[in-house]
């Protein structure tokens, strides 16, 4: 027997030992992936009209751009950025087997998510007492669908965090069984992905 044959042979037992690689699959259920790309199509039609009714009326745009609070808009990208690190510390925590240590950072991701709410309906109430509402014109319309609209994803988002770290804490996710977790954690990183998109395109560009 040859060198070549026998290092053949122990290619084909090298290879025949090395336990099969995991395929690569997305994070959570199939469900709420189907119900993210739904909701991201959605927004991308509001998007697409506001672009094009831009396009249409650049001058009312402009100025309606100008009567909104840049840094409110500012702090709010902040405060979800920040509120979706913790919930990917969270589900690193989650991987780890540490349900109570997962829930306490979505609990901070929730706390920092109320700096959001509270600044956009202050922004509201700001916009509201200069006269300015729904039917001011087609920028407000659009501003006050889209920005209201994301809104109600970011407090179902919180609720769905609350709902996770509940579970968490009761041990529904041990043993790697944290599907579901990663199910609310891809939900949230959605409506953080969606207002830095928003940010730039109703308050900057």
């Amino acid at each position: 027997m040859n060198s070549q044959t026998i290092v053949s042979q122990q290619n084909k037992e090298l290879s025949s030992s090395t336990p099969a690689q995991h395929v690569a699959k997305l994070p959570g259920d199939l469900a709420m992936w189907f119900f993210i790309l739904a909701e991201l199509t959605v927004f991308a039609i509001f998007f697409i009209g506001f672009a094009i009714a831009e396009y249409q009326s650049p001058d009312m745009f402009s100025q309606g751009k100008q009567q909104l609070h840049q840094s409110a808009g500012l702090i709010n990208t902040i405060a979800l950025i920040t509120s979706s690190l913790f919930v990917a510390l969270a589900l690193a925590q989650m991987h780890l087997n540490k349900g109570k240590q997962a829930a306490l950072l979505l609990i901070l991701a929730n706390l920092i998510a109320v700096i959001y709410i509270v600044v956009k309906i202050w922004e509201y109430q700001a916009l509201f007492s200069q006269g300015i509402t729904i039917e001011t014109n087609t920028f407000f319309t659009l501003y006050f669908l889209i920005t209201m609209f994301h809104l109600m994803h970011v407090l179902l988002g919180m609720v769905i965090l609350i709902y996770i770290a509940k579970r968490a804490v009761s041990g529904a996710y041990d043993k790697g069984k944290v599907s579901g977790f990663e199910s609310g954690a891809s939900y949230w990183h959605m409506v953080d992905l969606l207002w830095i998109i928003l940010f730039p395109l109703i308050y900057v560009i």
